[in-house]
């Protein structure tokens, strides 16, 4: 499964929690999205066709990365969380 994002959307309480939560900056988010992540659909979505996914991949600095955003139909990654990969997740993903 393989995603065209025009445009990833992001919220201000959301980036704020990926950084005191987290500790993940935006542009590790972007880098996942962008190195050909694994993704996963989570679950339904409120609306038709929006459906919640996950983004399963690495930063350029290696840091393995699970991320969390709505695709809506017109192609926008709204995200709505990010953190590091659990041992689970990570030996599916190597």
């Amino acid at each position: 499964m393989s995603f065209e994002i025009a445009r990833i959307v992001w919220l201000e309480d959301i980036v704020e929690k990926l950084r005191w939560k987290h500790n993940v900056q935006e542009y590790e988010v972007i880098e996942v999205l962008e190195n050909r992540p694994r993704f996963r659909r989570k679950e339904v979505g409120h609306f038709p066709g929006e459906d919640v996914f996950a983004a399963f991949g690495k930063t350029d600095g290696g840091r393995l990365l699970s991320v969390f955003f709505v695709y809506t139909r017109d192609k926008r990654a709204i995200i709505v969380s990010a953190r590091d990969m659990t041992e689970r997740e990570a030996r599916k993903y190597e």
